[in-house]
């Protein structure tokens, strides 16, 4: 039986209303509370909008730019923006909160099919660089396969289905790939080439308010690699076994560079 996916954007102060769809709650399910510095390219990213405020996560790129997904960015009239930070209320001394209201907004998104989902958000000044505040290093060259493991993906977002809250602390979780021919099983045709779906063991994965956080995978220990972005999940719930799914990066990759190299 195929499920319909729901978007996995945001709970911050307020309910987000998304229309006919499941209100859902995303984070990141069975993971672990990252440590300061882990992933310093994570961005938290308060959305303020005419109709509310929500919550979405997002990844550092170059000291300007952040990648987060369509849905995070369309209609917002401020962001106030977390990087170095690993806990929601007490963000620390090595945070840095921003405030921007410019963004741009993939030209074919669609907000219903959620094809294209990514956005671009600029930075009124580069960020220094710190121990706590890293760009990630590089944009996905190529596909990711399926079967892909030791992916991570990192968010503040829900981590049970009973509790609707986004989680005060970053968690991070480790995923494998699956191919879209087995994602369309759950979700039928409406996966597209340009997105990735992904698995945990059991249940682990993405959640409400993780949408717009990376998937990255570790080259040599070093460099970090920019795969996806959270876009959403099941209706059956994030504690489901159903695949989270993302919007690959790698089609992405001259949008992005002609965007930010302006």
């Amino acid at each position: 039986m195929k499920h319909i996916f729901v978007l996995y954007f945001c709970l911050s102060l307020f309910f987000c209303n998304i229309q006919n769809a499941l209100l859902l709650e995303q984070r990141i399910i069975g993971g672990k509370i990252a440590r300061a510095g882990q992933f310093p390219f994570s961005a938290a990213i308060y959305k303020t909008t005419p109709d509310g405020n929500y919550f979405c996560g997002g990844a550092l790129y170059t000291t300007q730019w952040i990648i987060t997904a369509g849905q995070c960015v369309d209609g917002a009239t401020l962001f106030t923006i977390y990087l170095g930070a690993i806990n929601l209320q007490t963000p620390g001394s090595g945070s840095v909160r921003l405030a921007t209201e410019e963004y741009v907004l993939h030209p074919e998104y669609n907000p219903l099919t959620l094809e294209n989902d990514i956005g671009l958000i600029k930075l009124r000044m580069p960020v220094e660089r710190t121990a706590y505040v890293q760009p990630m290093t590089l944009l996905s060259l190529n596909n990711v396969p399926a079967g892909a493991n030791s992916l991570q993906a990192m968010g503040w977002g829900q981590t049970t289905d009973e509790n609707s809250g986004l989680s005060d602390d970053l968690n991070w979780v480790t995923l494998t790939t699956i191919s879209n021919q087995e994602c369309k099983i759950t979700y039928g045709n409406q996966i597209t080439d340009n997105m990735l779906c992904v698995v945990g063991n059991f249940n682990e994965g993405a959640c409400t308010g993780d949408t717009g956080s990376p998937v990255m995978r570790w080259v040599r220990s070093v460099w970090s690699e920019h795969l996806g972005i959270a876009s959403f999940v099941s209706a059956n719930g994030c504690e489901s076994t159903d695949p989270s799914g993302y919007t690959r990066t790698y089609p992405y990759v001259s949008w992005i560079t002609n965007v930010t190299s302006n």
